[in-house]
């Protein structure tokens, strides 16, 4: 232990390290070389992610030496607030100032009987979906792995907000920041992380396959939600350029290999635009497709203030009733999405890293 103030005063003029950018095993790593205890590593990581500590200071048991080398090396991050604003359906939209000056916005969704974070892995997003602000932002980068975990810690300790479940539906595709993605979902599973449970997360993608063949092989049986919007090759193309790199049959090989290996229900989610994707011929491929991938759909009412796609218009309640009932008149489990949040510009769709009043 002796040497460590002495590595400290050598290491002074490093950049500290986020440590939330690290899992426990990389921590207890850290340790090992220093020839501090393994299980202090443990204790570090519990006091951020149990009890909330903003600083080294504040972990009273663990010896001043100690404190004094993480401290100097390390710093523990709190976002930025910029602003939030409170829907009166009970959703709340943060917006968050990163490190840089990039903005993400993070979203609570409340319900009679749960709490839902709506998390953002992208600075903007690469994917362009028509119907998506996100997708009409400029891609800037992916967030690290401190800046997705972030979210959740703030929410919690911050703001003494209880969550009940989490996806990866805010800005960005989570698949396109792979490895940070999966960084963080390790920190928010470990039981001395976080420890929240695998079923209640969710991640949503626009289809990007190799994340999806990527994901089932990590052992944490994640909730699968895709975009599909269209069951269709030819019209998923137009409205989602993704799919100019997987096509509908390499997206549903994949979705049928995420179930198989872990068993795990996957949802389609399926925006609704008038003249585009909700006619009956539309509802019978969809329902084809989700009966023969045993998936869930769930239908969403496009939100026109999401973008200013002046083509885009939304279906009224006839249409989305008479596609609902083609759905379980096939047999398909289906439910459709109340829109929250949309005063606020909260609603699907509508996230694009700034709040307008």
């Amino acid at each position: 232990m002796s040497n460590i103030l002495n590595l400290n005063q050598k290491q002074a003029k490093i950049l500290k390290k986020n440590i939330k950018n690290f899992s426990l095993t990389e921590l207890q790593i850290i340790c090992e070389k220093l020839k501090i205890p393994k299980y202090k590593a443990k204790q570090i990581f519990s006091w951020i992610y149990k009890k909330g500590a903003k600083n080294f200071e504040q972990m009273s048991d663990i010896q001043k030496d100690i404190r004094l080398f993480f401290d100097n090396n390390f710093k523990i991050s709190v976002f930025e607030k910029v602003e939030s604003l409170n829907s009166d359906d009970g959703t709340i939209k943060y917006l968050f100032e990163l490190s840089d000056k990039n903005v993400i916005e993070t979203v609570v969704i409340s319900s009679k009987k749960r709490k839902t974070l709506c998390i953002s892995s992208q600075v903007g997003c690469k994917m362009a979906c028509v119907f998506c602000a996100s997708g009409m932002m400029k891609f800037k980068r992916n967030l690290d792995v401190a800046e997705i975990i972030e979210q959740i810690w703030y929410i919690k300790f911050i703001e003494n907000i209880e969550i009940d479940n989490f996806v990866f539906m805010g800005i960005g595709e989570p698949f396109d920041n792979f490895d940070n993605i999966k960084n963080a979902l390790q920190i928010m599973n470990d039981k001395n992380g976080f420890n929240i449970a695998a079923r209640r997360i969710t991640i949503s993608t626009s289809g990007i396959v190799s994340g999806i063949e990527a994901i089932k092989n990590i052992n944490l049986q994640i909730n699968l939600a895709v975009s599909l919007h269209t069951a269709n090759q030819a019209k998923r193309k137009s409205i989602m350029p993704i799919a100019e790199k997987y096509t509908i049959t390499q997206l549903s090989r994949a979705c049928k290999n995420y179930f198989e290996k872990t068993n795990r229900i996957i949802t389609f989610e399926y925006m609704l635009l008038k003249g585009i994707n909700d006619s009956k011929r539309d509802a019978f491929e969809l329902a084809n497709f989700a009966k023969d991938h045993k998936a869930k759909v769930n239908i969403i009412s496009y939100n026109p203030a999401a973008t200013s796609n002046k083509y885009l218009k939304v279906p009224n309640k006839v249409d989305i009733n008479r596609f609902y009932n083609i759905l379980v008149d096939k047999g398909v489990s289906v439910t459709v999405r109340n829109s929250k949040g949309n005063k606020i510009k909260a609603a699907c769709g509508q996230l694009a890293g700034k709040i307008k009043i």
